[in-house]
């Protein structure tokens, strides 16, 4: 959200559709299958997002901004990797809360 907030898109937490939003991770280094412990619960990574036309509304270039054909193969060398965000399928359910930490779990 920061990077796409200074390229200046009107964007903010919650404004792309995301359920869970996080600062720190290094998008760069995410991978399908990684799975993370946030809170109580333990979620993996599923997909990239394929982001939807609906995010016209914050502005013309910002699909193009946070994705492209190399993300869409899931090629983690293209300059936009992580940008649009991932799914991710809940492994072990529970509580999280604003400000829970988050690390990459075995």
């Amino acid at each position: 959200m920061d990077a796409l907030a200074g390229r200046g898109f009107p964007v903010f937490r919650g404004a792309l559709g995301e359920n869970l939003t996080t600062r720190g991770l290094g998008r760069r280094s995410l991978r399908i299958g990684q799975r993370f412990g946030v809170g109580e619960a333990v979620i993996q990574l599923t997909e990239v997002r394929v982001p939807c036309s609906a995010l016209r509304k914050y502005g013309t270039g910002l699909q193009a901004a946070i994705f492209d054909e190399r993300a869409m193969v899931g090629d983690p060398a293209t300059p936009v990797w992580g940008m649009s965000g991932f799914y991710a399928c809940v492994v072990q359910p529970g509580v999280l809360r604003p400000g829970d930490a988050i690390a990459m779990v075995k």
